[in-house]
């Protein structure tokens, strides 16, 4: 397929981002249009969501990418993580490698090598490698951070265990031990079932032995009288 963006036939797009409503998208704009004057490309729009880049659901990029972009077409971005930070992002670099649409970070100068003297399969072969290289180094930085946040996580969890607070961590308790030991004698004394307490107390099978677990360790900790 013809590259019409790499021979200076495509149309030149620009996509900026920020994360609240609060922040502004001026200096994601400057970069853009600067970078557009000094390269001599004629730039048709900039799209811009004011939106969190943990998903693409943002109402300007899907008109952008569904409506607006075709093959030969490039799309500019100030920086990397302004297309996105999710793991959906190296899908998103795999749809425009497949549909050609150039992408150029200008925080990643390999990204905008000029290939416009080069014939046009040598042009193709180049950007192919570019975009190879784009989707690989995303998956690389996913793969960084998600290794940092499961290392911090268990870091974390392992604080809150020595510091007796495991339960507040992503598991809040339905119900306190103590409130759970009043509750769970009456079991001991035959007043209730096991099964209809449980009921009673609209606790999960697992969640219901696990603390009758908690009930007996704290009862077999106890100093005895």
């Amino acid at each position: 397929m013809h590259f019409r963006g790499l021979m200076g036939m495509g149309y030149y797009y620009g996509y900026n981002r920020v994360s609240s409503k609060d922040q502004h998208l001026d200096r994601g704009r400057e970069k853009i249009e600067a970078f557009c004057r000094e390269h001599g490309y004629h730039l048709e729009r900039i799209y811009e969501d004011k939106q969190s880049g943990k998903n693409y659901d943002r109402p300007r990029y899907t008109v952008m990418k569904e409506d607006v972009l075709r093959p030969g077409d490039t799309l500019i971005v100030p920086e990397f993580d302004r297309l996105g930070r999710s793991d959906q992002t190296k899908k998103e670099l795999e749809y425009f490698a497949e549909k050609e649409i150039r992408v150029i970070f200008l925080d990643i100068p390999t990204t905008y090598m000029d290939v416009s003297s080069l014939n046009d399969g040598m042009a193709k072969m180049i950007m192919e490698c570019i975009n190879h290289m784009l989707i690989e180094f995303y998956d690389c930085m996913a793969r960084s951070e998600l290794e940092r946040k499961q290392k911090r996580q268990r870091e974390g969890i392992e604080a809150m265990k020595k510091r007796g607070e495991w339960d507040k961590y992503g598991r809040p308790r339905k119900m306190s031990r103590e409130d759970f030991a009043k509750e769970y004698e009456r079991v001991l004394s035959g007043e209730i079932g096991s099964l209809a307490l449980q009921r009673e107390l609209g606790l999960q099978k697992d969640t219901y032995f696990r603390y009758v677990r908690e009930y007996k360790e704290q009862i077999l900790k106890s100093p005895s009288i």
